[in-house]
């Protein structure tokens, strides 16, 4: 494990090891295989960030459950659109389901938001919200985040699945913009 690494011209030293990510990905699948227990489920993850989060929760998720991937866009180029257009499909049918997003992070919330409405023509019974990270003094929509690892200031991250520019993904650890 590195302390601090380069990307793009940009330092970023550690913020969360992987050890403290483990362990708390770790309460949260317990949490959820109470919570969860009974109901049919359907764990949605939104890729790209999501990929690592989700791999290391579903390990640790003891229910029999369905999990599949999907990935939504707000923006294009570095500008937000204002609407979520699906890049790749949601293939499961979630009429009565227990639906659980898994996202990497939740900052403004509006990605999240549009994206509950979006759910919404599929009839599910229920929609949860797991996120790796989220930002509470940044988020300005009201959604209820019914599961979270991290609650962490308004700071760029990567690693563990978050990038910058396409890299840094593959990290195991968590670090914050020095600069």
């Amino acid at each position: 494990m590195q302390n601090e690494v380069e990307v793009n011209g940009k330092r970023f030293r550690v913020s969360l090891k992987a050890e403290q990510i483990q362990a708390r990905v770790a309460e949260l699948s317990a949490q959820m295989n109470a919570d969860l227990a009974g109901k049919d489920v359907v764990f949605l993850s939104i890729l790209n960030g999501s990929f690592m989060f989700a791999a290391d929760l579903l390990k640790n998720i003891d229910l029999l459950c369905r999990i599949s991937f999907v990935k939504f866009s707000s923006y294009q180029g570095a500008q937000s659109t204002g609407n979520v257009k699906e890049l790749i499909g949601l293939n499961e049918n979630l009429k009565g389901k227990t639906v659980v997003i898994i996202e990497d992070i939740v900052d403004t919330g509006k990605t999240m938001a549009d994206l509950l409405d979006y759910l919404k023509r599929y009839e599910p019974a229920e929609v949860r919200i797991a996120t790796l990270m989220f930002k509470p003094g940044k988020c300005q929509e009201n959604l209820k985040i019914d599961y979270y690892g991290f609650s962490i200031p308004d700071d760029f991250i990567i690693g563990y699945g978050l990038d910058y520019d396409g890299l840094g993904r593959n990290f195991k650890d968590i670090y914050q913009i020095t600069e």
